[in-house]
């Protein structure tokens, strides 16, 4: 089993209880993972049989995520880099694009829990794009194209993500940000936003292989 699950904040006790009770083999995750090492998190993701894979959001350490060299990050649990891919064992290759502005910017400290020069996709992360098809998107917000109910010039990550969109034609696309659960097709391309993980039902999906 696969599956796409949404923002976590840190709750890895939900991730994990979500894991422990749906066994799949791979966690694909939107972003908003809730990376912060400088500060106490008692739990942490535990993933002895499934691998983790999770773009940035908005709400992480976004300077330690630049310092990371190897990208597993706890053990089966692996930070993608804007612009990385991996390829499903059904063939499908899925490429990862973290990064959205914050709404509550004006609550958080510059450097300390908000790093408003990196957390938005930048034109430097569409030059790491890869010259491959891309059958599935994983990012943190959405390209303009999608409705979310926010207007889509707030955030200029949202442009990049229409560039990507266009660029590549996926046929699915999965984020989260929003804290609700939506979907719908556009571009011939099925989108889900997915609700945070408190919100049990609607914060995952399973992407078992599809036939297009």
């Amino acid at each position: 089993m696969i599956i796409v699950v949404g923002d976590i904040h840190g709750r890895f006790n939900h991730l994990n209880a979500l894991i422990n009770r749906k066994r799949p083999e791979i966690v694909l995750q939107v972003g908003d993972f809730g990376y912060w090492p400088g500060m106490q998190n008692k739990s942490k993701p535990k993933s002895e049989e499934s691998v983790i894979y999770f773009c940035d959001g908005n709400h992480e350490d976004h300077v330690k995520l630049q310092e990371i060299e190897n990208n597993e990050i706890y053990k089966n649990v692996y930070y993608m880099k804007r612009g990385s891919t991996i390829d499903l064992p059904d063939g499908r290759t899925v490429l990862f694009m973290g990064g959205a502005m914050s709404f509550d910017w004006m609550y958080r400290t510059p450097g300390l829990d908000w790093f408003p020069e990196l957390e938005l996709v930048s034109d430097s992360d569409l030059d790491n794009l890869p010259d491959k098809k891309i059958d599935i998107v994983i990012s943190h917000t959405a390209p303009c194209e999608f409705y979310t109910g926010f207007p889509a010039s707030d955030d200029p990550s949202r442009k990049k993500l229409s560039y990507i969109l266009k660029k590549y034609e996926p046929k699915e696309w999965y984020f989260g940000h929003y804290h609700f659960y939506d979907s719908g097709l556009d571009y011939g391309c099925k989108w889900t936003c997915l609700a945070d993980i408190e919100s049990m039902m609607t914060c995952f999906v399973s992407i078992d292989k599809n036939e297009y």
